[in-house]
C-alpha cells in the first residue's frame, strides 16, 4: 500500500507537495489527521512489518522516518510488542 493520494483527506493536502510531505504539523489535531492518513495509506491491517519495512514506507513520503514512526506509535496507529520486533497497524 503506497498510494498516499490525499483525495479522501482534503485537509491533509496542504502538507504535501508533489507526493512528498513538506511538514509534520505541530498542532495535535492536524498531526492526528496526517498520521491517520499515513497509517491508512501506507500500512495494511493484519500485517506485521519489520522496522525496516516501516521506515521504507515512511521514506516514500518524508526523510525523517524515525519521527513519523514515533508519532504513529505514540498515537496508537502503529503498535509494536515490547521487544520492538515488529509493527502492526493499530486502531
Amino acid at each position: 500500500m503506497s498510494d498516499t493520494s490525499t483525495s479522501g483527506y482534503p485537509q491533509v493536502q496542504a502538507f504535501f507537495s508533489n507526493g512528498r510531505l513538506t511538514t509534520i504539523p505541530r498542532k495535535a489535531a492536524r498531526r492526528e489527521q496526517l498520521l491517520t492518513h499515513l497509517a491508512e495509506t501506507l500500512f495494511e491491517r493484519d500485517h506485521d512489518y519489520t522496522e525496516r519495512e516501516v521506515n521504507e514506507a515512511l521514506l516514500t513520503v518524508h526523510e525523517d522516518c524515525s519521527a513519523l514512526r514515533r508519532h504513529l506509535v505514540v498515537a496508537g496507529l502503529l503498535v509494536r510488542p515490547r521487544d520492538g520486533s515488529s509493527y502492526r497497524r493499530g486502531r
